[in-house]
């Protein structure tokens, strides 16, 4: 028979389901099991009750408790279905003792004493043959939990850190594919070349191969340097390289400043597989857990050798409850790693005294959704709520303010919450595109400036244009074709360099100590000035002639 306490929020459990019923006709009983954060009794002054002093059976009222699941009844039973709730209070999840017959939480169900069941109850094959479940509120997998290291002071390469090994050689190979482009342009393109003044045989370029990788190099640097290119296509070169540079230097600036400051964290293992493959620390589960038969009936070969091993290693590695796994991985000094739901793990590792921490992804995926007994009428309804609730965001919030707003790692742990990670090609892969592209404009360009010179000079001198091309293509490589242009007399380098040769040394020291031009002498430099326009067609500034 049951009795109802002073206290009108408490009632001890003795009878049966149908004796509730008649307690309140219209309230429904959740079964639920004290679990943090999920299932928590409230703490008041002078309240001499506690979670473990509560015998199993006991209905408490909503006000008295407080936790995920507790907000969670609130939404669906009160705010969607409108229905007065209770909870009655077990001490197992609940698992099939015999054929039929289960205990905890699903066997209060099964017996129908108690409506629903709202906890950190997971769903699975098992216990879907006894219940029916909703849709899941909240996704969990296995998950390892190791203590935190200690943590490694910047070393003496530490400024090498913010990008990784990959982008320091994707770079450098940058580097080498812009300053030969640069080169290449510079051969190509007639802008490039020029005479320095008027009496040169070799017209100049100053993009040789040593100069193109200077300016880069300078240019990545953000140094200033007195080598710019002329032509049209270099200049799209040389402002890809610009944009790659400014990009990556900012980059690598924004991300030094916390590898030089943050001591980093470095765990002895990073992944399950990593996990399975060394034997210097052990690892475990809860015995009789779900965890624990995952790994026993897995087929799969990783799962399997940590399976192995864990039967090997059985006295120390299994523990009776998640507390204690929790406390030897606190004691192990980095030699044990405890396997366990995701949620709980996340969920420690915000609680004093912050030593612990996750690593690697779930091992596998399931969820925590409400039960019913097979048949309910409040299957449907419960199904809908979830639905609502998770399209709304609701449970994402539920699950920042009862893990994340009461951390209490907030301050000391958010540095090593927050672990710097040096920039992979995946982060800046935008400025590689950004260079490629460029590099291929100009190229285009410098194609396209190559065939407009080659159509202009095949004009001028009424030749064919292959042969043109091939002359101008080989004067790129080589520099000037000098059997060809000894043989041209309008050519003004070697006609005033012939003129100067043949005049008799006397004359040519008069020419060069006078300072007034005769007029004779005006004429002649007229017109040698008027065929070198004809020649050239180019500008003239500061004495530097374009071929």
């Amino acid at each position: 028979m049951s009795t109802k306490e002073k206290d009108d929020s408490l009632v001890v459990d003795n009878g049966s389901y149908q004796y509730h019923m008649l307690f309140d006709n219209h309230t429904r009983l959740i079964v639920t099991i004290f679990d943090e954060p999920f299932m928590m009794l409230k703490k008041i002054p002078n309240d001499t009750l506690t979670e473990r002093n509560i015998p199993r059976g006991t209905i408490l009222d909503p006000s008295r408790v407080e936790g995920f699941c507790v907000d969670l009844a609130y939404a669906v039973c009160h705010d969607r279905l409108k229905l007065p709730y209770k909870f009655l209070i077990e001490t197992k999840y609940g698992k099939e003792v015999e054929k039929g017959v289960w205990d905890g939480m699903i066997g209060a169900l099964v017996n129908r004493e108690a409506d629903l069941a709202i906890a950190s109850l997971t769903i699975n094959g098992e216990r879907e043959k006894a219940v029916d479940f909703s849709k899941p509120f909240i996704d969990l997998g296995i998950s390892i939990m190791i203590s935190k290291p200690e943590k490694q002071k910047p070393g003496v390469f530490s400024f090498m850190d913010p990008l990784s090994k990959q982008i320091w050689m994707w770079v450098i190979v940058s580097y080498l594919f812009v300053s030969g482009i640069l080169f290449l342009i510079s051969r190509f393109s007639s802008y490039e070349w020029y005479f320095e003044n008027e009496w040169d045989l070799i017209p100049r370029n100053k993009f040789s191969l040593h100069n193109a990788l200077f300016f880069s190099f300078a240019a990545f640097m953000h140094q200033g340097v007195d080598l710019l290119p002329r032509s049209i296509s270099g200049r799209v070169v040389t402002s890809a390289w610009w944009f790659f540079s400014l990009i990556l230097v900012s980059s690598y600036t924004a991300n030094l400043a916390a590898f030089l400051t943050v001591e980093k964290l470095v765990p002895p293992i990073a992944t399950v597989e990593e996990l399975a493959k060394q034997t210097d620390i052990l690892y475990g589960t809860l015995k009789g857990g779900s965890t624990m038969a995952f790994f026993n009936k897995s087929t799969l070969t990783t799962f399997k050798i940590m399976w192995n091993f864990m039967q090997q290693h059985k006295d120390d590695v299994f523990v009776s409850s998640n507390s204690e796994g929790i406390e030897k991985v606190r004691g192990s000094k980095g030699k044990f790693a405890f396997l366990l739901e995701s949620t709980l793990n996340e969920y420690v590792n915000e609680r004093a005294p912050c030593d612990t921490m996750r690593i690697g992804e779930n091992i596998d995926s399931k969820g925590y959704g409400i039960a019913t007994p097979l048949g309910s009428d409040l299957r449907e309804a419960l199904n809908i709520a979830v639905l609502q609730l998770t399209e709304n965001e609701f449970l994402e919030r539920l699950k920042q303010r009862w893990y994340y707003e009461r951390s209490q790692c907030t301050n000391s742990g958010s540095k090593d919450s927050k672990q710097t990670t040096p920039l992979n090609l995946a982060n800046v892969a935008g400025m590689f595109y950004v260079l490629i592209i460029g590099l291929g404009s100009a190229m285009v360009i410098a194609f396209i400036e190559f065939l407009f010179k080659a159509k202009l000079d095949s004009k001028r001198l009424n030749q064919n244009i292959r042969e043109v091309m091939r002359r101008n293509l080989r004067i790129s490589i080589t520099g000037i074709d000098f059997d060809e242009k000894l043989h041209k007399e309008e050519y003004l380098p070697l006609k005033q360099q012939q003129l100067v040769t043949s005049s008799p040394p006397s004359s040519r020291n008069i020419h060069r100590n006078e300072r007034t031009p005769t007029i004779a002498n005006k004429f002649n430099l007229t017109k040698i000035n008027n065929d070198k326009d004809d020649i050239f067609r180019g500008h003239k500034l500061n004495h530097v002639f374009h071929v």
